[in-house]
């Protein structure tokens, strides 16, 4: 039962990466892919309804840590404390520049795209400065570890741009996520090596290709490679975690009771195939294109 534990939490926590990979890469180059207001509201619409859905996996998984390993969850958080109260801060910050930019006034949009971007970079970079540095426990891998996400997060967001959007915008994000991909492969290649794990070695194929792919103009499958970089590179992090996730610390003797375990997988099968199934009906209802005039359309209706 706890190994089963660890790899539910690893799936959780790459879920995470995942989808909201995407979400801080665009909140991060939002100020780079649009030109005007109109298309700025092109790129945030294209999170719009389901940033806040993503961010369910990060509840998730902190939760899951703490029923199951209460133990790894008090230390992991203790030990990164500043850290992660920024990390949240970046969250609520990001949150309510999302869910404010359409009620404020014009004149004060600048500070709120500012706490777009900021909330979006900040933990963007954090979550892989402290994995970096639970792997390592070295100044240079935090520092690598936040550069290795931060830059995932940003061709990511970029190359889901270009899947989700139309005209000069999409042109825009296919160029950043070229340029991006290539300048960020020291980065990638050297953390990624430094893992010294087998899907490490796979998730450097996977970003080569979906780099390609960027600069072929398949945006469908360069999105389906930089996920697949982000799921690979969370399975070779949490392959090198275990058994031992914190120093002096193994799975084991950070598990629950058996009984707890027991319960909380039967919850965990009972409603995470729902959680799934719903938010992946949510892309597939919101999976067109858009384009900056049916975003001016929709502002000047609503």
């Amino acid at each position: 039962m706890t190994t089963f534990w660890f790899i539910l939490i690893a799936f959780l926590w790459t879920g995470y990466f995942v989808l909201e990979g995407f979400d801080f890469g665009v909140g991060a180059l939002m100020p780079v892919l649009a030109r005007g207001e109109a298309e700025r509201r092109q790129v945030l619409r294209t999170i719009g309804p389901v940033w806040d859905g993503n961010e369910v996996w990060l509840i998730t998984a902190i939760g899951a840590m703490f029923a199951a390993f209460p133990a790894w969850y008090a230390g992991f958080l203790s030990q990164f404390y500043l850290a992660a109260v920024m990390v949240v801060l970046g969250l609520i910050v990001r949150g309510v520049g999302l869910e404010w930019r359409g009620k404020v006034r014009a004149k004060e949009t600048p500070l709120v795209d500012a706490a777009i971007v900021a909330g979006s970079v900040l933990p963007a970079f954090l979550w892989g400065a402290i994995f970096g540095n639970v792997l390592f426990a070295s100044a240079f891998a935090t520092v690598m570890g936040g550069l290795l996400s931060l830059g995932l997060a940003l061709v990511h967001g970029a190359v889901f741009v270009a899947l989700k959007t139309k005209g000069p915008v999409r042109a825009r994000a296919r160029e950043i996520a070229w340029v991006a991909g290539v300048v960020l492969v020291p980065v990638v290649a050297f953390a990624l090596w430094r893992l010294d794990a087998w899907p490490a070695y796979a998730a450097m194929a996977a970003y080569a290709a979906g780099v390609g792919l960027v600069w072929a103009g398949k945006e469908a499958w360069a999105f389906a490679c930089t996920a697949v970089t982000i799921v690979l590179t969370t399975a070779a992090t949490f392959l090198t975690l275990y058994p031992e996730p914190l120093p002096g610390l193994t799975v084991e003797s950070a598990a629950s009771a058996p009984y707890t375990l027991t319960v909380l997988t039967w919850i965990g099968l009972i409603a995470l195939p729902g959680v799934i199934a719903y938010q992946a009906w949510t892309y597939w209802v919101f999976r067109k294109r858009l384009t900056a005039p049916e975003v001016l359309l929709e502002s000047r209706s609503a």
